[in-house]
């Protein structure tokens, strides 16, 4: 179907309230939207990966990206909420005679202001993952670049981990485009980013970070987002060609194992160890998954799910042996607890992950109890127990207002978004609590999933849909109430809507 000329016009009454219209001016791809009695025109695909717009969702005064739920404002196409950073450019609409008119092209020159906010005093972020990086951004962009200082021990510069996992394993992606926007977008002074500084101790009483150089770094305010790191069984610890994969430097080390291999192993049947899996079956390997589950995924979203997401792998040549140990791993062959052998010219860990806390449990700061989900506790407003420092992503043991209870919560958008919300606190720009709703996407082949929300247990599910066709939701309940839903297909927009409307309790 042809592209609609929007600068040519079209009758008003073609565009509805809410629902965006695709079109082209000067050829770029925009979108209309009436809100609020108001016409507006943007870009028309999400600066973090390019989704089409106009199948989206307007809701509460922002447009959301069908695939990874960034939200942008219907005032200015500011990017509001993570995985977009980047604004929509803006045009010029006119609206006369019942008919609407797209005039001027919206492209920026260069860099929106930086709005001037008040000092809050040095701001130290220890970690430059998906919660540091993007509480530095939102920082950057009010004017306080001159105040925000990032420590991490990566080697590298903040970068997308999901993409390192997916497109960057699987060669669809060159190393360079992993990296994560510089913080601040340009917008008045960057944060001051460390890399391959790491942090020894924290000193309290003098509001002051030592790094393993013995470098003393002062703060005022201090954010601690220092992710989670890779567990490693014992029966594989000392065995050779044995990988991880969390950062970049890891998937560089398995993408250089790769070129030579022809045969892989991944231990675990995590989404982290399946996208694996799909990734090193693309990049041309053979590749075994070995479990301790009956079911990949069972524990997260039921068997529906896992034996749809099973298949997928098995039809792409994926072998799994499931419900079995790996006992031992000598570097070419995996034994399994019931004697069989798998021959491989490496093998993959990917069974999960814990906090990194060992920095803030050293300080003195409270620490949740395994059973709790550990971490390190902190309140509404993702304060730790220690006056001055604060918790973020994968580390933060917070409550759910919607819940009624803690989580410790290990999703990429959902550590970007509070450390978009945190800074935005600090700034006094948003009152209560921190209360979005978690979201992440998992890419399995050419298949993505959607999960909004959280409960301990898929227990107790509910499924519309067709889930062996690959177009589903399953809705999770937890103490009688649904609490998250897993969506593939048509059936997305049900994840959006969900997403939206947990936010608004």
């Amino acid at each position: 179907m042809a592209t609609i000329d929007l600068g040519g016009g079209i009758p008003a009454a073609e565009l509805r309230d809410d629902k965006p219209l695709a079109g082209s001016f000067g050829g770029d791809d925009i979108i209309l939207v009436r809100h609020g009695g108001k016409v507006c025109a943007f870009a028309g695909k999400c600066t973090h990966q390019g989704a089409p717009l106009e199948t989206g969702m307007v809701i509460d005064g922002t447009v959301r990206c069908p695939w990874h739920h960034a939200r942008f404002s219907l005032e200015d196409g500011e990017a509001l909420s993570a995985p977009a950073f980047t604004p929509l450019d803006m045009f010029t609409v006119v609206e006369a005679d019942g008919v609407v008119t797209v005039t001027v092209t919206g492209k920026a020159e260069g860099p929106r202001p930086a709005p001037s906010a008040p000092s809050i005093g040095r701001v130290v972020i220890v970690g430059g993952g998906a919660a540091g990086h993007a509480c530095a951004d939102m920082l950057a962009r009010s004017g306080l670049g001159d105040d925000v200082t990032i420590l991490s021990d990566d080697a590298d510069a903040p970068y997308d981990r999901t993409t390192v996992s997916k497109d960057y394993l699987a060669d669809d992606a060159e190393r360079e485009d992993t990296a994560l926007l510089q913080p601040g977008l340009g917008r008045g002074p960057a944060p001051k980013v460390l890399a391959g500084v790491a942090v020894a101790s924290i000193d309290v009483g003098s509001r002051a970070v030592v790094t393993a150089d013995q470098d003393r770094v002062p703060y005022d305010v201090l954010v601690l987002a220092t992710g989670a790191t890779p567990i490693t069984p014992d029966t594989v610890k000392s065995a050779e060609n044995v990988f991880v994969l969390r950062t970049l430097s890891d998937a560089d080390a398995l993408k250089a194992a790769a070129k030579d291999a022809e045969r892989a192993i991944v231990l675990g049947a995590s989404f982290i160890g399946l996208e694996a899996a799909a990734s090193l079956t693309q990049a041309g390997l053979a590749v075994t998954v070995i479990a301790r589950d009956s079911v990949p995924l069972a524990k997260v979203a039921g068997p529906e799910v896992g034996k749809f997401v099973q298949a997928l792998h098995e039809e792409k040549g994926v072998t799994f042996h499931l419900d079995r140990n790996l006992t031992r791993f000598d570097g070419h062959t995996a034994t399994l607890d019931d004697g069989t052998t798998i021959e491989g010219d490496l093998l993959v860990v990917g069974v999960g992950v814990e906090p990194r806390i060992d920095l803030a449990r050293e300080a003195g700061l409270t620490i949740a109890d395994n059973d709790a989900g550990g971490g390190v506790v902190v309140d509404a407003q993702l304060r730790t127990s220690v006056a001055g420092i604060y918790a973020i992503g994968d580390i933060a043991n917070y409550p759910d207002p919607r819940l009624g209870h803690p989580v410790r919560v290990e999703h990429w958008v959902h550590a970007q978004r509070q450390g978009q919300w945190l800074a935005r606190s600090l700034l006094g720009a948003v009152t209560g609590g921190y209360g979005d709703t978690p979201f992440f996407w998992t890419g399995q082949y050419a298949t993505s999933l959607h999960y909004v929300g959280h409960v301990a247990k898929p227990d107790h599910r509910r499924i519309e849909g067709n889930v062996a066709e690959g177009d589903f939701a399953v809705f999770l309940t937890e103490d009688g109430k649904e609490q998250a839903v897993m969506t593939c297909g048509d059936h997305d927009e049900i994840a959006l809507e969900k997403e939206a409307a947990w936010d608004a309790k």
